[in-house]
């Protein structure tokens, strides 16, 4: 009966992975913009530009993109995403270099999607 005292207690709660989970959690950028490209209509396509720090003004930033590079550009307010600017054309390499110049964004920040 003596060895039964030193065993050890398995019904507590052990999560093997949690400290991986934070360890990920803490080294991976938690403010990461996203620009995607969407097919329109044949050759037609739309920019979106999601994730960048709601402190800074999105209508500023829109003017400069259409300044910058010749298109229309709006900001959509999306029930999941937040605040999005859409812009026409496919911007995305345009849009990453412009966040990283102007000190939007770091490099790393910025995540390029599609094709």
């Amino acid at each position: 009966m003596a060895d039964l005292d030193n065993i050890q207690n398995l019904g507590g709660s052990f999560d093997p992975f949690a400290d991986a989970a934070k360890e990920e959690a803490a080294s991976a950028p938690k403010d990461i913009v996203h620009i995607r490209v969407q097919q329109r209509n044949g050759r037609k396509c739309l920019t979106t530009v999601q994730g960048i720090n709601p402190k800074i003004d999105l209508k500023k930033v829109i003017k400069a993109f259409k300044k910058e590079f010749a298109c229309n550009g709006t900001v959509i307010e999306d029930e999941e995403f937040g605040k999005v600017i859409q812009l026409q054309g496919d911007q995305r390499t345009n849009a990453s270099t412009f966040l990283t110049k102007q000190g939007i964004c770091a490099k790393d920040a910025v995540k390029v999607h599609g094709f």
